[in-house]
């Protein structure tokens, strides 16, 4: 890349109800809406900024995971207590995933675990994340 301005890599979910899952997002995790296009959102959770689209039957390449039977992403959020941001997502609904473990990676120990939004997204949430250097 040859730009003064760094490269940003975005998550962006494809949901069936944009509104319905921007209010999820909010109650659930803490999310925080930047803007709303109907139909297209832009959110964050503690400054990591991912978008929200809803499923355009006319665009038969992007479905949301119900649709599709299937999910092949998995989000990743990192947090200071990731048992409470499963057990508040789980109480909104959700579906509890892999419980919270330690693992011991080359930066210490680590706790995960995960769950899947009711819109068919995986989500792990961990405790220190890999990407930020100590």
């Amino acid at each position: 890349m040859t730009s003064d301005s760094p490269a940003v890599i975005s998550v962006m979910l494809i949901v069936p109800d944009s509104d319905a899952a921007v209010r999820w997002y909010q109650s659930a995790l803490g999310a925080t809406q930047l803007w709303n296009l109907g139909g297209v959102a832009g959110l964050e959770i503690g400054g990591a900024a991912f978008f929200l689209h809803e499923v355009n039957p006319e665009n038969p390449a992007e479905v949301s995971p119900a649709q599709a039977g299937a999910t092949s992403v998995r989000v990743e959020l990192f947090a200071d207590d990731p048992d409470a941001v499963i057990a508040r997502a789980v109480a909104a609904g959700a579906v509890a995933g892999t419980p919270i473990q330690d693992h011991q990676v080359p930066w210490g120990t680590h706790r995960q675990g995960g769950f899947t939004d009711p819109f068919g997204h995986r989500w792990s949430v961990g405790d220190r994340s890999p990407l930020i250097r100590r």
